[in-house]
């Protein structure tokens, strides 16, 4: 790689021990995948902002980190914690999780971090510019930034986040490069997307065929809600290891078809109509039984209207006694939906809204046991996808109506 002036100053540790450091993650990992240079960010998503994603490891190294004077030099956001930060106890999450939790935490803020603990950091004051170059973890936030604001950041992990935030910089490979951001298939949507759970449903069928690849659809309605947009990006991230997808007249880089393939042929093309629509549907349902236990809606967390639609849908009623509902949303999201009376709406009727956590980044497998619970119903195709693997939790998917009645009624019709 070559490196500016500046840059070498930093590997060579004129600017400290922990830049360097810093410095030596980033060269590494470009040369690793062949980048000619650094270039500049100011823009960070932290993905390792969970002990359950860290452990006792990680939190040492980032509290190292910051005693060897580290300090971020870009904006700095956060992602999910393990922790709710004040019903920690009552939803099953270990003492031992909050103790290492809150070391983390302080270390990531002491260094300058946004402590906004949430996978949806475009939502609570860090939104992407189209074209801006970024080095962001969570996944389904990737895909929703380089899809659709148009920026540039590969998927970073915890420590290549860590290091970019210290430095300024990330190595320019992968979708910093506009000849990696063209499609490489072609899915034609020939079934009316109704709903959120529609998005997530299309993101699941892509997402197996893709796997790393970038799906270019045509067929999607020119009015897509912000949350069918960040259900799609969730679910392509979670059933492939997808970092973008173009809709045509729907995201920046695609107006047209032959912009999105950057003028070449689709290595495929396929369609994705009723018949499968209904199968990808079916898929996700891995529960056969109409039991119903715990209840998630959340995944990513949940905008101030998916909390408005639960409370809506609780107005006047109850939830199931033998039924655990959890909403699961950023502390900035609870704030405004808090002041609109839709959390008194939802706790009245049994229900809880979580913050900073969700079933993915706290002990799942601690507390589903901990609470009895045998199945996961979701409206989410990414938590529909990974609760059997990592919750050891069969799932229920549908619309969030079918979800809301299965909250009332106990049951899964």
């Amino acid at each position: 790689m070559v490196l500016t002036d500046e840059e070498t100053a930093m590997l060579n540790g004129d600017k400290g021990a922990a830049v360097q450091k810093a410095m030596q993650i980033l060269v590494a990992l470009g040369e690793s995948f062949g980048a000619e240079r650094l270039v500049a960010v100011n823009n960070v998503h932290m993905a390792g902002s969970s002990v359950l994603v860290a452990e006792e490891a990680g939190t040492r190294f980032v509290e190292d980190i910051r005693k060897q004077g580290g300090k971020f030099v870009t904006r700095v956001t956060t992602n999910p914690t393990a922790v709710d930060p004040s019903q920690w106890k009552e939803i099953g999450i270990p003492e031992s999780d909050s103790i290492l939790q809150t070391r983390l935490t302080d270390a990531y803020a002491g260094m300058g971090a946004n402590s906004c603990n949430t996978c949806i950091p475009y939502l609570v004051g860090n939104m992407p510019r189209f074209g801006e170059h970024m080095a962001w973890g969570e996944s389904s936030a990737v895909v929703f930034a380089n899809s659709v604001c148009g920026a540039r950041t590969n998927r970073e992990g915890g420590p290549s986040g860590l290091a970019s935030a210290l430095t300024g910089r990330t190595p320019e490979y992968g979708f910093h490069l506009k000849h990696n951001r063209y499609g490489k298939f072609l899915i034609k949507v020939e079934t009316q997307l109704r709903d959120m759970t529609d998005f997530g449903t299309l993101g699941y069928f892509a997402g197996k065929i893709a796997g790393q690849d970038t799906p270019v659809f045509t067929g999607v309605a020119t009015t897509p809600t912000l949350e069918d947009l960040k259900a799609l990006s969730a679910a392509l991230a979670s059933s492939g290891s997808v970092s973008m997808f173009h809709a045509v007249g729907v995201t920046p880089e695609a107006p047209t078809v032959e912009e999105a393939f950057g003028g070449r042929t689709p290595d495929k093309v396929l369609v994705f109509g009723d018949a499968e629509k209904a199968a990808a549907e079916a898929a996700l349902n891995r529960e056969p039984s109409d039991h119903v236990d715990w209840i998630l809606v959340g995944c990513p967390n949940a905008s101030v209207q998916e909390i408005r639609e639960v409370a809506d849908a609780l107005q006047g009623k109850k939830v199931h006694q033998d039924v655990a509902l959890w909403v699961t949303t950023a502390g900035a999201m609870y704030a405004m939906a808090e002041r609109n009376g839709y959390i008194k709406t939802i706790e009245d009727a049994g229900g809880i809204v979580v913050r900073e956590t969700c079933p993915f980044l706290a002990r799942s497998r601690v507390i589903a046991p901990s609470k009895g619970y045998k199945t996961l119903t979701t409206n989410s195709a990414k938590m529909a996808f990974y609760a059997p693997g990592q919750f050891g939790l069969p799932t229920h998917y549908g619309n969030l109506g079918r979800v809301m009645q299965a909250a009332i009624d106990g049951v899964w019709r």
